[in-house]
């Protein structure tokens, strides 16, 4: 891996290389990109998609290998860890966090805010000692309501020329030391940001490292999202009153009203057509802010504190007019031509809202990220169905390269033609690439069983059968505990922990009894220990050894019928001539599958099952595609064989 790197960065060729567990791909990377940080001293940008790769990169991998490289390069690399604005404490957000916090405070849920002043005082304390400001250095953490007393995103600041506290800012400073290192360490959605909203916060560079490559996507789309609610209209007015006309800012209110009750009566979902009504409310929702944004004077940067009001306000305004005016205009092209979706929210837990979001990043990726830098993706888990296309498609990428004549590659069963636009098909201007398996340590073969319970019938929507049940507390009870339940919906997971828990001797932990990480924590610590989840788990849980030797998935992670964007984007891909089941919804549960499955080795000495009890693995046509998509385990769809595997693991039978 680290040579065809450095190959790549010689080519200015982009690479995409899959590198599974125990591979040390982070080295493979980062020692061919400070040789050329160094040699062309120039900077290289390394991105996540999580914090726990982001302090592993800074605390552990960067600092051996920058002591282990001196004595071969001319000095010894530097780097460091930068993030959004909104990471960063404000001090001069802070030194007006209390009126904020009474004005903001009226959105908000008041149950929620009985500790909110005692969060912002202990930020003040906080404050005083720390020397980055980073909010993931507070311990324990504080609520995003209390956060958000003391930060500011890009476009709420004023600039560090006029803050008063602009030589002791804390973004300030991290940008200043990332502009002098060799290797700065960012996150997906702050690349998003950098490269599509011009907000230039990265320093220059010409090689980008983007790992755990898997996530890019929907990270770069949750940036491209936007979403138009009654609350962000009520902050707007709230920040823009002392600047304008009473007329005005009562306009906007009242659009805000009229938002909330139409709200009351649209059914939640996609939208691929907008009511009358509705279209009207949200275009008095833009001509309003647009009234307001015009009404604002110039900035009177000899006065810090209204200038500061200012800013606040104008960064109100102008997101909820240019929420508006792109909600309006995504409905004007014919559905064919569009280019976003829109779709409403709402719910016993979650303020009505509409959201607008892209089809596609493949364009943006194109142009933002692979137009004028070398690009290497990689993760464990990159090629699905066997091939890099599908995710090649989604990044926009172009055919690509081999030294040898174009052959058409074999595909598993089920997987779907490459489409025009995408990897397979020569298309003008797209970027080229190569791409690579370097394997793994791991004898999956040896070391897990693929258990598919074609037995059982095909997951229904109305909760989990009762022979799934039983088919869990069997195998629970083979293992030992030691297992980790992967559920497809949130409702699943609940069920089954509620009703095995009754059944079961093994404690069976459930995501959302406590944070996350303390229940990873617990379940590593105790081998008879059960831990049940949804999304998170499917891709956060690394525990090697005997805790983990039973990975239980109840179902093919299919996106939800219902889904919005999924939706929209198998019609836009059908509406090509391609397959939009096997583009979208099938590469969507590839992917998660690819990840879930993986949780099982972790390390040379793990052993285990995974059990995917959905029989479809075992029947459907697309079946092959997703099997062709997981580790190489050892495959069975005899529950016996998993039973008496699990139990001669667990020491219950002679080995």
């Amino acid at each position: 891996m680290a040579t065809a790197v450095a190959e790549a960065i010689e080519t200015e060729e982009h690479l995409v290389v899959q590198a599974g567990t125990g591979t040390g791909k982070s080295l493979g990377y980062l020692v061919p990109a400070l040789r050329h940080a160094l040699t062309a001293d120039t900077t290289v940008v390394v991105s996540t998609a999580t914090i726990a790769l982001q302090n592993q990169l800074i605390a552990r991998d960067l600092p051996r290998l920058a002591e282990a490289l001196r004595p071969l390069l001319k000095r010894e690399p530097r780097f460091a860890i930068l993030k959004g604005r909104r990471n960063y404490l404000c001090r001069n957000r802070l030194d007006t966090a209390g009126q904020d916090a009474e004005e903001e405070a009226e959105l908000f849920d008041p149950r929620a805010l009985s500790s909110l002043g005692r969060q912002v005082q202990r930020l003040h304390s906080w404050a005083e000692e720390t020397l980055t400001g980073d909010r993931d250095e507070i311990v324990p953490g504080v609520s995003d309501l209390a956060w958000r007393q003391v930060s500011v995103a890009a476009n709420e600041c004023m600039g560090a020329a006029v803050c008063p506290f602009g030589t002791e800012c804390f973004a300030e400073q991290a940008r200043a030391e990332a502009a002098e290192v060799d290797v700065v360490v960012t996150n997906h959605a702050l690349l998003a940001i950098d490269a599509m909203q011009n907000y230039h916060i990265l320093p220059e560079h010409d090689l980008l490292m983007v790992d755990e490559a898997h996530e890019l996507v929907d990270r770069v789309t949750a940036v491209a999202t936007g979403a138009l609610n009654e609350k962000a209209i009520t902050l707007a007015v709230k920040r823009a009153t002392r600047l304008c006309d009473i007329e005005l800012t009562e306009r906007l209110s009242e659009t805000a009203d009229g938002l909330a009750m139409l709200f009351t009566d649209a059914d939640p979902g996609r939208l691929d057509h907008i009511p009358d009504a509705l279209a009207t409310a949200v275009a008095a929702v833009r001509d309003a802010a647009h009234g307001c944004v015009t009404a604002i004077g110039p900035d009177n940067k000899n006065d810090p504190e209204a200038s500061n009001a200012r800013r606040l306000a104008l960064a109100a305004l102008g997101e909820v007019h240019d929420t508006a005016v792109r909600l309006l205009e995504s409905f004007e092209p014919p559905l064919r031509e569009r280019q976003d979706v829109v779709w409403l929210t709402k719910g016993d837990r979650q303020a009505p809202a509409l959201h607008v979001a892209p089809l596609g990043v493949g364009g943006l990726l194109r142009e933002k990220l692979f137009g004028d830098r070398t690009t290497v993706l990689t993760s464990a888990t990159l090629a699905l169905g066997g091939s890099f296309r599908a995710l090649a498609a989604q990044w926009g990428l172009g055919r690509e390269r081999s030294d040898e004549p174009p052959t058409p590659e074999p595909r598993p069963e089920g997987a779907p033609e490459p489409e025009a636009g995408q990897p397979g098909s020569a298309t003008e201007g797209e970027p080229r690439w190569r791409g690579m398996d370097v394997g793994s340590p791991f004898d999956h073969a040896r070391s897990g069983i693929l258990y598919v319970a074609k037995h059982l019938p095909t997951p229904g929507r109305d909760g989990l059968d009762p022979r799934y049940l039983d088919e869990i507390a069997e195998l629970i009870e083979a293992a030992g505990g030691r297992t980790l339940g992967l559920f497809s919906s949130m409702r699943a997971a609940t069920q089954a922990t509620e009703e095995l828990r009754e059944r079961l001797d093994f404690p069976i932990l459930c995501q959302g009894d406590d944070s996350t990480g303390q229940l990873v924590k617990e379940f590593a610590a105790d081998e008879g220990t059960c831990l049940f989840g949804t999304l998170s788990l499917w891709q956060g849980v690394d525990v090697p050894g005997p805790s983990l030797q039973l990975v239980v998935v109840d179902r093919i992670p299919f996106p939800r019928p219902d889904d919005p964007l999924a939706s929209a984007r198998q019609r836009a891909v059908g509406a090509r001539g391609g397959n939009g089941f096997m583009s979208v919804a099938a590469t969507h549960a590839a992917l998660l599958l690819a990840q879930g499955t993986g949780r099982l080795l972790r390390s040379m000495t793990d052993k285990g099952v995974v059990a995917v009890l959905d029989p479809r693995l075992a029947t459907a046509r697309y079946g092959g595609f997703l099997r062709s998509s997981l580790p190489p385990y050892w495959g069975t769809t005899d529950p016996d064989v998993a039973r008496a595997a699990l139990k001669r693991l667990n020491g219950a039978v002679p080995v």
